[in-house]
């Protein structure tokens, strides 16, 4: 396996962390395989990013047969739109060094937690598609193919998680223009890819409601989804099991959370076979 891990440097001059888990080829399976691969953008309200959400998931993810990369983007002191410029970039390394890292090129999928989510759809609608110009990226070369989302931050509206849109926006946080720039249910069109998504019906962090303003936009603009809400379950739940309670919590430990990287997996294979 290659372990990779780059430093990818903010339009602030801050720094952002690139880790890559990357599966080996083996002449005696397939020399030339390449993988879909899934790029990780933890949750932590952009005020950090979750262990929780970063390496455990990744590994998951590399045992069913993908390659998974994770990005640790700048946060707090770090405004709009300093992350979504470093998941450009990260998303460009990827595709640019697909050869070298046994990448399909074209079955890159971004897997967003929460304040993670938000930034993962900004990257995959046309939400921040003029600031990825203005900095040099063409949106449509560093789009993902995929969108996958737990429990995200979508509205900036009547649902919004504010501490998520205080962080992201500092003074701006009052301005109304930026803030429906931002609501992610605002912007999801033709060129957005495929969505996967799961929420807890009791999320009392970030309410239900943003995956159901998702789900309601993506219906509108005919983008295909497959959404699973569950009964019951906290925010920040991660895998729901023991590898990510939050200091072995008992709240955090949800049997019936736990099926949706299986529920992710065989969604995002079935994208392959129909390509």
């Amino acid at each position: 396996m290659q372990y990779v891990e780059r430093i990818i440097t903010g339009i602030d001059g801050s720094e952002a962390r690139f880790t890559g888990y990357i599966a080996d080829n083996s002449p005696e399976i397939d020399p030339d395989r390449t993988r879909t691969s899934i790029l990780i953008l933890p949750g932590g309200g952009y005020a950090m990013t979750s262990d929780r959400e970063a390496e455990p998931v990744a590994l998951r993810f590399l045992a069913e047969g993908f390659n998974v990369f994770v990005l640790r983007y700048s946060v707090r002191a770090s405004h709009y739109p300093v992350a979504l410029i470093e998941t450009a970039e990260a998303m460009r390394l990827i595709r640019s060094n697909a050869d070298e890292w046994h990448v399909n090129p074209r079955q890159v999928a971004v897997l967003g937690f929460s304040a993670g989510g938000h930034l993962a759809a900004n990257l995959a609608t046309s939400t921040g598609d003029d600031d990825m110009r203005e900095h040099g990226y063409d949106p449509d070369e560093v789009r993902p193919d995929a969108l996958m989302l737990a429990y995200p931050v979508i509205t900036s509206g009547e649902y919004a998680h504010r501490g998520s849109f205080q962080y992201l926006l500092g003074s701006h946080v009052q301005n109304q223009q930026m803030r429906d720039k931002l609501s992610i249910e605002k912007h999801i069109d033709a060129k957005t890819p495929p969505v996967f998504v799961w929420h807890t019906m009791t999320d009392p962090s970030v309410p239900v409601e943003n995956t159901l303003m998702l789900i309601q936009a993506c219906r509108a603009a005919g983008v295909g989804i497959e959404a699973h809400l569950f009964p019951e379950g906290r925010h920040g739940l991660s895998l729901a099991d023991e590898e990510t309670a939050y200091r072995g919590a008992s709240d955090y430990l949800v049997e019936a959370v736990q099926s949706w990287p299986d529920l992710a997996a065989r969604w995002l294979k079935s994208l392959e076979g129909n390509r």
